[in-house]
């Protein structure tokens, strides 16, 4: 199933409301997604993969014009992690990197949600591919991710 339509899909049957944008223009780093949507960086949700010591992997959502705090994530998961490669975003998530949608996942994610994005009444995820948008709540998207709220940005 294309990603798109995995993440419409679970759009659905819990957010009929929720609608994706598709753009033109490639949307796949925060500050280009900003410019294309008329916003400030800071409301595009960026999601980022993490792989632990123990190869576990967790998501972290953030607010695009923020710096995340790997000691502030070791502190809470327990153990140091690293960014995850191109590949493992890929198989983990179903995404390619730029597209990444913190939901629609094929399996159990920990998806942590950073205060970072409280600043805005909507934030803006990636849908599935480098060229779309979704414009969503921070309840909604704590609620549609099961995530967990958290403060890693610095």
């Amino acid at each position: 199933m294309k990603e798109i339509e995995r993440v419409r899909k679970h759009l659905a049957a819990k957010y009929p409301d929720l609608k994706i944008i598709e753009l033109e223009e490639d949307t796949s780093m925060a500050p280009l997604a900003a410019q294309a949507l008329g916003l400030e960086t800071g409301q595009i949700a960026k999601s980022i993969l993490f792989k632990t010591k123990n190869d576990e992997y967790l998501m972290v959502v953030s607010a695009g014009d923020v710096r995340l705090d790997s000691k502030a994530i070791k502190d809470t998961v327990g153990q140091r992690v690293r960014m995850a490669n191109p590949e493992e975003v890929l198989q983990v998530t179903g995404f390619s990197i730029g597209g990444v949608c913190p939901f629609a996942l094929p399996g159990s994610l920990a998806v942590y949600l950073d205060e970072s994005l409280l600043r805005y009444d909507l934030v803006y995820t990636a849908a599935g591919t480098a060229n779309t948008a979704l414009p969503i709540t921070y309840q909604q998207l704590m609620e549609i991710t099961g995530g967990k709220a958290c403060r890693f940005s610095s």
